[in-house]
C-alpha cells in the first residue's frame, strides 16, 4: 500500500438503488454470507508475545473482529498481532510486547458485551482497533455504529485509563472476490458511510487516529476464501497503518 490516499470511490449505482429491490436476491446471499464468515478459523499459536528491541517495550493490544483474530493466517505471531508489533518495532527501534482480543463475526456491540472484561490487568501504550466490517454486513445505521463504538472506546478507556487509540479504516468490501454481486456492493456502500463516522469519531474523542484504507485493489492481499487477508497481506496492512501513525499517539 502507498501513502497516497485518494478520496473513497463509492461502490456503485445498485447500492443507490435501495436494499428492498434487490432482497429476493440478496437475501439468500445474506443468510451464506453470516454463516461462511463466522465459521472460518482464527490463527492458531500464543495470542500473545514480544518483538526484541531497544528499552522497555511498548505495550501493544488490538482488539476487533476477524482480522485481529488472525483469520487468514496459520498463527497470531503472521497474523495481526505478530505483524503490527514487528512494524511498530522497526519504525521505533523499541521493543513491543503485544496482546490480540478478537472474535470473528463480532460487531462493536458485541465485543463490548463479550469480551471487555478480558482487558481487565492489561496494560496498553497503544490500542488498535480493527472493527466494522460486520456492522455493516448486518447493515447497521451510521447512528447505531457510532453509538457502540463511542461506548466500547469510552470503557476501555475506562479500564485501560487515557490510551490512544489506532483505528483501522474499514476495508472496501465492494472489492472482495469471496463476496457475491450484488451484495458485495451494499456492504461495501455500508462500510464506506460507516468508514466516514468512524473518521468523524477519531477527530472528537482526542488521542485517536483514523487510518484509512486507500482504493487501491486490495485483492492480492486476501487469502484463499477472498475476504479475510492472507499472511502477507497481514504484513503489508499492518506496515501501512505503522507507516500513517502520527508520532503523537506514541508519546
Amino acid at each position: 500500500m502507498s501513502k497516497k490516499i485518494p478520496p473513497r470511490v463509492r461502490p456503485g449505482w445498485a447500492a443507490g438503488l435501495g436494499l428492498a429491490p434487490w432482497l429476493p436476491v440478496v437475501a439468500p446471499q445474506l443468510v451464506w454470507c453470516h454463516l461462511r464468515l463466522t465459521r472460518l478459523p482464527a490463527a492458531g499459536g500464543a495470542d500473545a508475545g514480544e518483538v526484541v528491541g531497544e528499552g522497555p517495550p511498548i505495550a501493544l493490544l488490538a482488539v476487533g473482529e476477524s482480522t485481529v483474530a488472525g483469520v487468514g493466517a496459520p498463527c497470531h505471531d503472521q497474523a495481526c498481532g505478530g505483524q503490527l508489533a514487528r512494524a511498530l518495532a522497526e519504525r521505533t527501534g523499541r521493543a513491543v510486547r503485544w496482546r490480540v482480543i478478537g472474535e470473528s463475526g463480532y460487531t462493536a456491540r458485541r465485543w463490548h458485551a463479550h469480551l471487555l472484561s478480558r482487558v481487565d490487568g492489561e496494560a496498553a501504550d497503544l490500542v488498535t482497533v480493527a472493527l466494522g466490517v460486520n456492522d455493516a454486513l448486518e447493515l447497521h445505521s451510521r447512528r447505531r455504529w457510532r453509538r457502540d463504538l463511542e461506548a466500547l472506546l469510552l470503557a476501555l478507556r475506562q479500564r485501560l485509563g487515557p490510551v490512544p487509540f489506532l483505528l483501522a479504516g474499514l476495508p472496501p468490501v465492494e472489492q472482495f472476490p469471496g463476496l457475491p454481486w450484488p451484495l458485495k456492493a451494499f456492504f461495501g456502500w455500508r462500510a464506506a458511510e460507516l468508514d466516514d463516522e468512524l473518521r468523524d469519531l477519531a477527530s472528537h474523542l482526542g488521542k485517536a487516529q483514523h487510518v484509512r484504507i486507500p482504493d487501491e485493489d486490495i485483492r492480492p492481499l486476501l487469502g484463499t476464501d477472498g475476504i479475510h487477508l492472507s499472511a502477507s497481506g497481514y504484513g503489508d496492512w499492518s506496515r501501512y497503518l505503522i507507516d500513517q501513525l502520527d508520532d503523537s499517539l506514541l508519546r
